[in-house]
């Protein structure tokens, strides 16, 4: 049920708007501009650092025909030589696709025309977004990894200072296992995926020289470092959560009895120890001193592996592309261990404890349990604040963003667990576990959209990213060609947006294609539904003779008809009109 909860909310929420962490903030030809010759080269800049993806970065002449070579990259500006195309004149687009600091595929794509606008050429597929199969994909795999690291860390918790020692330890083993093949079946899926994050290519489609390039890049090491850790806790953790020997065994209770703030037991009756002689005491006092020590440096080398491993997770995230990496990355250590800590533990009692365990056991357990998990909330909420000042970047951005809106909706649902969570504590104060159960249950089904909300956020544009975003450039414009049998006009408008800021740029040519001077331009706007009368736009001819620059304003959302009255001698004048549709 878990599981099925975690997967539903993670596939049932829109991922498709969150798959860019960077933004084009400029370029070079300026998006929209008309200049006199074809370039050697052209620039993109972005927001933060990317990477190119190989073979998805190109420019394409006004035929189709593809005049780029390598993109090479230098911090966040990309560098695209070009050639010169077999017929420079018209509008070119420079499409691109690139992984941001974050890990995040980018794509998109920017025109510009060299003598006169024409015809925007076709964009590659891969500069529209993922492939929905990989869209899917990779939010699951995220609630995968999330989830199987709770039950790695929560189980081992309690098998290693909480298990009763009548309880039988198979099951909570098992969940262990169980927790370290999700997560390396996620983090195996996260390297499998990112290609295709980049290229645009369906979830099957991938080549080995691509799974190469993904494996010793920054973001695939980290993912094979993190499956090392699994493979080395896999061996490590295991002996340290078996069953205890019978001294071990026997301090155990002592040991929680005194966290709970009870006094322990007066001892049994000593029993007389067997005699042996003497070297074989010896040997076994020397055996039972050595396994003490062992045990510890494999507790401590543990440790340090879970350390390590949960730092991977903010290290291929949104915690690496902020001013702070130092503080977020460490937020994001701490946040993770805590949530696991937190609703690790809560599966554990309501799957394995909380039934069937001596009532007096586990009014011994859950004070100590509770204590824990005061604190792993504590640090949980601390951890989350520092990431979310960071990540948000201003206020407003908590209700303007979908980042912010999904962050509101994750603290909500966690303040309502604490809630009930408070009065689970209450009733272990009173020891009423028939109705302990019954909150528990309700703490892990909403931690479960706790988990799932969090494996969204990671793929959503954080509230820092909404102001380079709304700096961003795109390849929005219209270009067209109207003829009359005086002349052609081929016009670009751009962007085609909301507002006073829309740049036309016009250019005129004879029947036969030669450029042409006008005597007078002149150009309205019209909304046509509803219809409103025609407003005069401000256009004028420049010194080069066949063109003019001028803009036009679209107030509201609809289709507006364009007007150009264009006068080529004193007595010669013609009228074209055209249409274009304005989104709000």
């Amino acid at each position: 049920m878990l599981f099925l909860l975690l997967v539903i909310t993670g596939l049932t929420v829109p991922a498709s708007p969150a798959s860019a962490h960077a933004a084009p903030v400029g370029s070079n030809p300026a998006p929209g501009s008309v200049i006199g010759s074809s370039p050697s080269e052209v620039t993109v800049t972005f927001s933060e650092p990317v990477a190119p993806v190989a073979g998805h970065v190109q420019v394409i002449a006004p035929d189709g025909e593809r005049i780029s070579g390598t993109a090479t990259v230098s911090g966040n500006v990309v560098r695209i030589p070009v050639r010169k195309a077999e017929r420079p004149l018209g509008t070119y687009l420079i499409s691109f696709r690139v992984i941001s600091a974050d890990s995040h595929p980018v794509g998109g794509a920017i025109t510009f025309s060299v003598g006169a606008p024409s015809a925007r050429p076709e964009a590659p597929a891969a500069s529209t977004g993922p492939h929905s199969s990989v869209a899917v994909a990779v939010p699951l795999l995220k609630t995968l990894g999330y989830a199987g690291m709770t039950l790695i860390v929560g189980p081992a918790l309690f098998l290693a200072f909480l298990w009763p020692r009548r309880r039988s330890r198979a099951g909570a083993l098992r969940t262990v296992r169980i927790g370290v093949v999700l997560s390396a079946v996620a983090t195996a899926g996260a390297l499998g995926t990112q290609a295709q994050q980049g290229s645009g290519a369906p979830l099957w489609r991938v080549s080995a020289a691509e799974l190469a390039e993904v494996a010793t890049s920054q973001f695939g090491l980290l993912l094979l470092a993190r499956l090392t850790v699994l493979a080395a806790v896999a061996v490590l953790l295991p002996p340290l959560l078996r069953a205890r020997t019978p001294a071990r065994a026997a301090a155990t209770p002592v040991r929680l009895l005194a966290f709970a703030g009870t006094a322990p037991a007066p001892p049994a009756p000593s029993v007389p120890a067997p005699s042996v002689p003497a070297a074989s005491g010896a040997a076994a006092t020397g055996a039972a001193a050595t396994r003490p020590a062992i045990g510890r440096v494999r507790g401590a080398t543990v440790l340090l592996l879970a350390v390590a491993g949960l730092a991977t997770w903010p290290l291929t995230g949104h915690a690496v592309a902020v001013p702070l990496p130092a503080v977020t990355v460490a937020a994001g250590v701490v946040h993770m261990a805590a949530m696991a800590v937190w609703i690790g533990g809560l599966v554990t009692l309501a799957a394995f404890l909380l039934r069937g365990t001596n009532p007096r056991v586990l009014g011994v357990i859950l004070p100590v349990w509770s204590r824990w998990a005061a604190l792993a909330v504590l640090w949980l909420v601390v951890a989350g604040l520092v990431h979310a000042v960071v990540q948000l970047g201003r206020v407003s951005a908590l209700w303007e963003t979908d980042y912010g809106r999904l962050l509101a909706g994750k603290v909500a649902i966690l303040a309502a667990v604490l809630a009930v969570a408070a009065v689970a504590r209450r009733l272990v104060v009173r020891r009423a576990t028939g109705a302990l159960r019954r909150l528990v249950g309700v703490e892990v089904a909403a931690a479960a959209v706790v988990l799932a909300l969090s494996s969204l956020l990671v793929q959503v544009d954080p509230g820092r990213v909404q102001a380079a975003r709304d700096r961003a450039i795109t390849g929005a414009g219209t270009s067209e060609t109207l003829t009359t049998d005086l002349y052609t006009v081929q016009f670009n408008i751009y962007p085609v947006e909301l507002g006073e800021y829309n740049t036309v740029h016009a250019f005129l040519y004879s029947p036969a294609g030669a450029p042409l001077r006008a005597e007078e331009w002149q150009l309205t706007a019209r909304l046509t539904d509803p219809a409103l009368e025609a407003v005069p736009q401000p256009i004028a001819g420049l010194e080069t003779g066949n063109q003019a620059l001028g803009s036009v304003s679209f107030p509201l959302p609809g289709t507006y008809e364009l007007t150009f009255t264009i006068r080529t001698t004193a007595l010669d004048r013609a009228t074209v009109r055209t249409t274009v549709t304005v989104t709000g």
